[in-house]
């Protein structure tokens, strides 16, 4: 008869094959997963992250799921220590009878790294104990100092990476000057990258300060003049969600080098919030989000297409560190007599924003139009000089529509010279540039007429809709930032347009602080916000773009088209 020492060993050799069997089981789901099952080796983690020395942290009680590698042993177990061929069963079984007895087992050996463990004796008795569902055991725990910050999660490859880190803040210094700040990155060789950021900005210090720069003041100076403030853009942006498997660091990196050829292309500096902005639109890894988008680009022509989302110039310029909404303007300007009268109203929003002034002339291949670019720039460089107002121009080549929205997305207002307003019939509005511009602009749109104004009474158009919406935004800051008089309008329709249309606007200037006149009017929209500007002496309309689908829009006509047609002030459109 078998004796209780005896059973309980041919249990163990049986709970032995049972983990045996798991183990196989896990390497073939790991293979084909393209997921690593092996333990980290110790020595290869030291090598690579520089390690060195130890403190004794005593006898303590650590997790089981941090022990992530051992010593001398990382080939004889899987990732959860289970047992593989190279195991013997009968230690690994003598082990097993040995933490049911009286007695029990001494405590293991680790070594502690960040905040994962390696086993330096007792590989077995935390591939028993895990076997059977312990959370915890006891180890004499010897802590190897690292700024680098080791994860349970860690996996083999990510090593490379880490050793990377490793040396770019030993070099940096910066888990010492800078310790909040995570560098973690994705993608290997990215932090010579950094490094090389940190050399020029070295550089221009040296020039911009006339003095030799040390490498920590370099360093410092970098990390808070460039790269904190990119990161607090993003953070304030939320759109690291939008990349769930990068880091900060990453975007970081990306955005420098998307910035980079995004300034080349469009001929002027970029501020960062847009940058972000591309980044996030062009470059996220919602693939199928994008591919729905580029299918849809493909079948609707750009004169039917809706353009860009409602509101999302709001939520990008709500970010900024100041208060301005107009700090990057943009302009074409055609060369001819009547063309300029965009430039001079642009200028005097220029002064009143501290703005930069972006001036863009198109060539159209194939036109018979000449204009002199040398005097064309001089003249705009003159203007600009003349007015204290910092501008460039860029002259570009293709649509002007197409190469108009296309810098529109890096700037904050689009000011155009009304010479061709959409026509009367639905051919004429279908075939309407400055249409076209509006329904495509992702900023809102300033369209002067042959004349300039001063700015300082506005009559909001007011109609509930979301895009009216954003024109009451706008509105509601040109009151309070440029102390202009506002007037709001509301056209009745006797259906979703009415009295509390009004007083929603009402409400929304009084908890903003701004006083308005209030105007309920019946009739045609177009025609009755026309009247009211009149009547009132204002000098600037505001009011949202076009509000029914682009195909509804052509065919049945719109407030906006009719205002843009008759109205002898400048119109802001808001979407």
């Amino acid at each position: 008869m078998m004796d209780d020492h005896s059973r309980d060993y041919v249990n163990a050799i049986e709970d032995f094959r049972r983990a045996r069997s798991q183990a196989d089981l896990k390497e073939l789901l790991s293979r084909l997963r393209g997921e690593s099952n092996q333990l980290l080796s110790f020595d290869e983690v030291r090598q690579k992250l520089r390690l060195q020395g130890g403190t004794s942290r005593g006898v303590q009680d650590i997790p089981l799921k941090a022990i992530v590698g051992s010593v001398g042993r990382y080939t004889d177990f899987t990732r959860d220590f289970l047992p593989r061929h190279e195991v013997q069963p009968e230690r690994w079984a003598r082990v097993r009878v040995a933490t049911s007895g009286l007695i029990g087992l001494p405590p293991i050996d680790v070594y502690k790294i960040g905040d994962v463990y390696f086993v330096q004796d007792g590989n077995h008795r935390v591939s028993v104990a895990r076997q059977f569902g312990a959370n915890y055991i006891h180890a004499h725990v010897t802590e190897v100092h690292t700024h680098i910050a080791l994860k349970p999660d860690v996996q083999p490859d990510d090593l490379i990476l880490m050793a990377e880190q490793s040396q770019f803040l030993e070099q940096t210094n910066l888990s010492q000057l800078r310790p909040e700040a995570d560098f973690r990155i994705t993608v290997p060789g990215q932090y010579l990258v950094l490094l090389d950021h940190i050399n020029v900005h070295r550089y221009y210090m040296g020039i911009n300060f006339q003095r030799p720069i040390t490498y920590e003041e370099a360093v410092t100076d970098w990390f808070d003049q460039v790269y904190l403030p990119v990161i607090e853009t993003i953070r304030k942006q939320g759109i690291l969600h939008e990349f769930p498997n990068r880091t900060e660091t990453d975007l970081y990196i990306w955005i420098a080098e998307h910035r980079s050829q995004l300034e080349q292309d469009l001929g002027f500096e970029i501020r960062t919030e847009y940058i972000i902005g591309h980044l996030a639109e062009d470059h996220h890894e919602n693939w199928i989000s994008r591919l729905g988008e580029k299918i849809l680009d493909l079948m609707v022509p750009d004169n039917l297409a809706a353009g860009p989302p409602v509101g999302r110039w709001r939520d990008q310029v709500k970010t900024r560190a100041d208060d301005r909404l107009f700090c990057e303007l943009l302009v074409p300007v055609n060369g001819r007599e009547d063309g300029w009268c965009a430039l001079e109203q642009a200028i005097r929003i220029a002064q009143r924003e501290s703005a930069i002034l972006h001036g863009l002339h198109v060539i159209i291949p194939g036109s018979e139009t000449e204009v002199d670019l040398q005097k064309l720039q001089e003249q705009f460089n003159q203007r600009c000089l003349e007015t204290n107002v910092q501008g460039n121009l860029v002259i570009s080549e293709g649509e002007i529509v197409e190469q108009t929205t296309l810098r529109a997305t890096v700037t904050d207002l689009v000011i155009v010279n009304l010479s061709y307003p959409p026509g009367e019939q639905p051919i004429a509005r279908l075939n309407s540039g400055f249409r076209n511009l509006l329904n495509q602009s992702p900023r809102p749109v300033l369209a002067t007429p042959q004349t300039v104004s001063d700015l300082n009474h506005a009559l909001l158009s007011y109609d509930g809709s979301p895009k009216a919406r954003e024109a009451l935004f706008v509105a509601t800051y040109l009151a309070k930032r440029w102390g202009i008089r506002l007037d709001v309008v509301t056209v009745e329709d006797g259906g979703r347009v009415s009295e509390d249309t009004l007083k929603e606007a009402e409400s929304y200037l009084n908890d903003h602080a701004v006083q308005a006149g209030y105007f309920l009017r019946s009739g045609d929209p177009g025609a009755e916000a026309l009247k009211t500007c009149q009547e009132e002496q204002c000098d600037l309309m505001i009011m949202g773009s076009y509000g029914l689908t682009p195909v509804l829009e052509v065919m049945l006509g719109s407030a906006v088209d009719q205002v843009l047609r008759l109205s002898t002030v400048p119109t802001l459109i808001c979407r």
